[in-house]
């Protein structure tokens, strides 16, 4: 079935939201399934539980991230190649992203065990956190490589053209990481070793139903063995792109010790779980901007490499103008119900009273969001790895992270919560900047492909 030809030709509003919608609502599941997972954690073990889950689950995506750097690079290749009509290419570079991606995870995975307790000590898992996270990391180290299969299909599945696929890729984990929560913990009460377990299993969920869809021939890729093979020139090209990926990952993982260890020396163990249940909240509150950009990926990659350039204008146009709306509307909410918000997370009164303000500090810049992400988003999807990597850094590694170290200095616990809003506005400005930057480079490489075409067409005779 050919799922990708529409992204040339389909209206661009139309089909940025038969994109982006899918892609929203998985998110959203998937952001629900953490928000349920921290009450259930929350209500039913404690906020030190919660804690645990702050400290273990950055460790467990910087691997899982393998995965999902390997295949959004992948999907760019495969994107462009379809838009270009080389199915050739989209075949063997589905092949290279399933090897590298088994073989990086495992590796990454063997390492965690091996070096555990210096792991989690520096993420933060430190005085009464230390034991719950130690339980929770165990359960879930085995199935990470099935996570980093899950995430390469998915963004494969997105490339082709099939959202609703790659939309039930993350919602079926969620499901069953939800039912498994209130067997696990309120009925079999397993404490911490049932939510590790419930997490687990939903990822070995998630992976089984994405590789079900490319045995099951639904896909154009039509996987083979022969596809396997290494391919170098292709791998470059791969991991060129997916670098990006790897290296916003390995930013957030990298945010994670500063602030997690940052935190625990302004705040203890309670600013810990604060921040726990605020990271969650940034999941579920971006979860229509994020949908937003993972629609915009497939059809600005396929479009730049069919040279359409007025559809990959008008999609940079209506995706920023569409997630700007929503992240508005979700700012709105977040700061006049941020009380009765946090309250559904946990019991402890003095521990709400301190995350209300918190909270509302960290989201203030929240209607920036969509710019900051489609001005790396659109790099990537074109294929140019190194402005798509400078984007990327740019608000982790440039600017929260020296802000985190130097605020506290003056402001104390105060001076982190500040440093969120004062990155997303120094990055949403720059993103801007290089979205200017491409839109004219666009318009030039519009004008030369029409000037080639006229002499092509009324060649001058000699």
């Amino acid at each position: 079935m050919n799922h990708s030809t529409e992204l040339g030709t389909a209206p661009i509003g139309g089909l940025l939201r038969k994109q982006a919608i899918p892609a929203a609502i998985g998110i959203l599941t998937l952001s629900i399934n953490g928000i349920i997972d921290n009450i259930f954690v929350g209500q039913y073990i404690g906020s030190l539980a919660i804690g645990a889950i702050t400290v273990v689950l950055p460790i467990t995506f910087l691997i899982a991230s393998i995965g999902m750097s390997i295949g959004v690079g992948g999907a760019s290749v495969i994107s462009r190649a379809l838009g270009a009509g080389d199915e050739k290419k989209a075949k063997y570079t589905f092949g290279n992203q399933i090897v590298w991606c088994i073989l990086l995870s495992s590796f990454f995975v063997l390492a965690g065990y091996f070096f555990q307790d210096q792991v989690l000590a520096l993420f933060g898992g430190k005085g009464g956190i230390l034991d719950y996270a130690r339980t929770y990391f165990n359960i879930l180290l085995p199935a990470i490589p099935m996570l980093a299969l899950a995430m390469l299909l998915n963004n494969v599945i997105r490339a082709e053209g099939a959202p609703k696929v790659a939309m039930a890729v993350m919602i079926i984990p969620a499901i069953v990481n939800i039912v498994l929560d209130v067997v696990f913990i309120i009925y079999l009460d397993w404490g911490m070793f049932g939510a590790g377990l419930a997490t687990m299993l939903s990822y070995v969920a998630s992976a089984l139903y994405a590789i079900w869809f490319f045995l099951s021939g639904r896909s154009e890729l039509d996987p083979s063995f022969k596809h396997l093979n290494f391919n170098w020139s292709l791998t470059q090209e791969i991991l060129s792109i997916g670098s990006v990926t790897l290296a916003r990952q390995g930013i957030v993982s990298l945010l994670a010790v500063v602030l997690n260890n940052t935190l625990f020396a302004y705040g203890g163990e309670e600013s810990l779980s604060i921040w726990g249940i605020i990271n969650r909240m940034m999941m579920f509150a971006g979860f229509p901007v994020f949908g937003v950009t993972q629609g915009f990926l497939p059809i600005a990659g396929y479009n730049y490499g069919a040279k359409k350039w007025n559809r990959v204008r008008e999609v940079i146009k209506k995706s920023i103008l569409y997630g700007t709306v929503i992240a508005s509307i979700t700012f709105l909410i977040i700061m006049v119900f941020t009380p009765q918000i946090i309250s559904i997370f946990i019991r402890e009164k003095d521990i709400i009273e301190k995350t209300v303000p918190a909270m509302r500090w960290v989201f203030l810049a929240t209607p920036l969001l969509t710019i900051q992400l489609i001005g790396a988003a659109y790099y990537q999807a074109i294929g140019k790895a190194r402005p798509a990597m400078f984007l990327t850094l740019t608000k982790q590694g440039f600017f929260l992270i020296p802000l985190i170290f130097i605020l506290p200095y003056f402001f104390g616990l105060f001076g982190i919560w500040i440093a969120f809003p004062i990155a997303d506005g120094l990055t949403a400005i720059v993103n801007f900047i290089a979205l200017r930057m491409g839109m004219s480079n666009l318009i030039s490489e519009e004008l030369q492909s029409k000037g080639k075409a006229v002499k092509e067409e009324h060649p001058i005779h000699i």
